[in-house]
């Protein structure tokens, strides 16, 4: 498996070795111990997925007294996602990666502990699959204005809006967001 570094270090994409033929491929999507190895302790607690229809944004969603690391991939269709930077003693605070992941690039995004988590559809529907560090917990859930000036985080926007849920369509801005130490 290939790791690509992003412009926030602890933001990683993973890039399987695909293999294939005329009759399917294989790919392996984790292993623990190419995790160890960079340095990423955690242990995966859930598995979500989740489909979206083109033009539905999700997010940015965190957890903060149980902060959950993320590690998300498209399964069909394609997305923007994104992964924020949300600990305030990081030299990295309030930066954000975006990355295209797709079915067919098989690409994956480590979104660590820390970090508010958001997605674009692009295609004309997207499911995607993720692996948690820690359990979701209604009652820690945060979500942060998907569009706040302060981080102006440039989605690749369709011809319209994006799709909001009623919770994402009340997320607070960063000058009012809970955020990490």
């Amino acid at each position: 498996m290939k790791v690509v570094a992003t412009k926030i270090p602890q933001v990683l994409v993973f890039e399987p070795d695909v293999h294939g033929d005329d009759r399917g491929f294989f790919m392996e999507t984790w292993r623990r111990s190419e995790f160890e190895k960079l340095g990423i302790d955690g242990e995966f607690v859930q598995d979500n997925q989740s489909k979206s229809r083109q033009g539905i944004l999700r997010g940015l969603h965190y957890q903060l007294q149980k902060p959950q690391g993320k590690l998300v991939r498209a399964i069909a269709g394609e997305i923007f996602d994104v992964a924020v930077d949300l600990r305030k003693s990081s030299p990295t605070f309030c930066h954000w990666v975006g990355e295209i992941l797709s079915a067919q690039n098989h690409r994956q995004l480590w979104v660590p502990p820390g970090f508010a988590h958001g997605f674009y559809v692009l295609s004309e529907s997207a499911e995607i699959v993720y692996k948690c560090t820690q359990y979701y917990a209604p009652e820690d859930d945060r979500s942060l204005l998907w569009n706040d000036k302060e981080l102006s985080i440039d989605w690749p926007l369709l011809d319209s809006a994006p799709e909001l849920s009623d919770k994402d369509k009340h997320a607070v801005g960063l000058d009012r967001a809970e955020l990490f130490p």
